[in-house]
């Protein structure tokens, strides 16, 4: 039996071997970022830093609002690094997201 001009020969399943793909940087950076607390733009946070509210938020339990540019100054970081301790202008030990939080 011939084969057509131009078709190449299919290896069998047997033959063929998949090699192992090395561990992709891309996961190991992002491995390494899950560590850190961040803000919403991706600058790491530390102890006593101060930072920007980017958007209006209710805090629940009060009639409070706090107004987007609010500046919070020194906060305190948690063991989970979606979450900082802080106090604002009218409320006192205050627990906010990362995701709305801007470094100053």
């Amino acid at each position: 039996m011939s084969r057509p001009a131009g078709s190449a020969a299919r290896p069998s399943a047997a033959s063929t071997t998949i090699a192992a793909r090395p561990r992709c940087r891309r996961a190991e950076r992002a491995e390494t970022l899950s560590d850190t607390t961040r803000d919403s733009n991706g600058t790491p946070l530390a102890d006593g830093d101060s930072v920007t509210l980017v958007k209006d938020l209710k805090v629940k339990g009060t009639s409070v609002t706090l107004k987007r540019g609010t500046l919070v100054k020194n906060i305190r970081l948690t063991g989970d690094p979606d979450l900082v301790e802080c106090r604002a202008e009218k409320v006192k030990d205050l627990v906010l997201r990362t995701e709305f939080l801007k470094k100053a």
